[in-house]
């Protein structure tokens, strides 16, 4: 009995200095990240073509996709009328009458300057006939009232062809020039929505993946195309509170990536606390629960030696 339990003691024992001497000894674990890039259309649409492929690398300016938006084409048309119209209200505002509309306006004006003419030589001869008591006063005010009559139809048409000739006052013209400043932004709107078709890449990546094909309604906001900037690998470990003091802002570090067997110099740019345990990247972590979680962000010396690395691979930190 008591050799049995010699035996499970000495068993625990060197259980215990193993599992030990592995953790002690067990390399820290992290990721290879690159910078993420997604590009969205801003209009809904169906995609009508795709220009580039997975695994191609965008250059910027490049045209990824066009879409078809009958919708925008359709308000597109309704705002040139649109501006049409209020492009012509504001240049009758501006020019004033035509030449057909002046000739009518000058025989308005002639006839009713006859009319006038004849109203107030009746008018004085009446004036002189009443106040020598020739004319009853009833007989006065009728030749009055139609004296006057012709001389506010005479002002009316004086001032219709001043009008006419000089245009209309710069206030009616300020209104119809506002029209049409209106009407053309609302153009430039839909017209900036209607080459929004057609995405275009603002940033050089790698292209990942591609969320869509030709003939899938693709939606205002939603990523179609995702992949990697080419230069902004970086790599992420997180670090115990315990062991975080080993480690500086500005040190050099060795990285090793064991799939590739190769070593990356690198150098630590970031230390940050996370918030959230998950955000951890050893696949098994041996941290206390108290302890606070410290990413750090090292940035390689050599950019071009570890473009080719695969990204999320493990690499670890001895």
């Amino acid at each position: 009995m008591k050799t049995v339990y010699k035996i499970v003691v000495l068993l625990f024992l060197v259980s215990t200095i193993f599992s030990c001497t592995t953790k002690k000894n067990k390399p820290l674990e992290g990721k290879i990240k690159r910078e993420l890039i997604g590009f969205a259309p801003k209009v809904t649409g169906r995609i009508l073509e795709i220009y580039v492929k997975e695994g191609d690398l965008i250059k910027k300016g490049d045209t990824l996709a066009m879409l078809d938006v009958p919708e925008v084409h359709a308000k597109l048309s309704q705002a040139k009328g649109v501006l049409k119209a209020a492009s012509a209200q504001r240049d009758l505002a501006k020019n004033g009458a035509t030449a057909n509309q002046l000739t009518q306006l000058r025989a308005k004006q002639s006839g009713i300057k006859e009319q006038f003419k004849f109203a107030q030589k009746s008018y004085a001869r009446a004036k002189g006939m009443f106040a020598d008591s020739m004319m009853t006063a009833q007989a006065f005010d009728e030749t009055t009232a139609k004296y006057l009559g012709a001389k506010a139809q005479y002002d009316a048409v004086n001032a219709e062809m001043n009008e006419a000739t000089k245009g209309v006052r710069t206030e009616s013209q300020t209104a119809a020039q506002g029209q049409k400043d209106q009407a053309l932004g609302v153009v430039q709107e839909v017209e900036v929505a209607y080459s929004e078709r057609y995405i275009i890449a603002t940033n050089e990546m790698l292209l990942e993946t591609i969320s869509l094909h030709e003939g899938e309604l693709a939606t205002a906001g939603y990523t179609l195309f995702n992949g990697y900037q080419p230069l902004t690998t970086y790599f992420r470990f997180t670090i115990p509170e315990s062991k975080i003091g080993n480690y500086k802002r500005g040190q050099a570090i060795t990285i090793h990536v064991p799939y590739a067997k190769t070593d990356i110099n690198g150098k630590i740019v970031t230390i940050k606390q996370l918030a959230r345990y998950a955000d951890i990247t050893a696949a098994y972590p041996d941290y206390q629960i108290e302890e606070a979680i410290y990413e750090l962000k090292i940035v390689p010396s050599d950019e071009d030696k570890v473009e080719n690395l695969l990204v999320n691979a493990t690499i670890t930190l001895n």
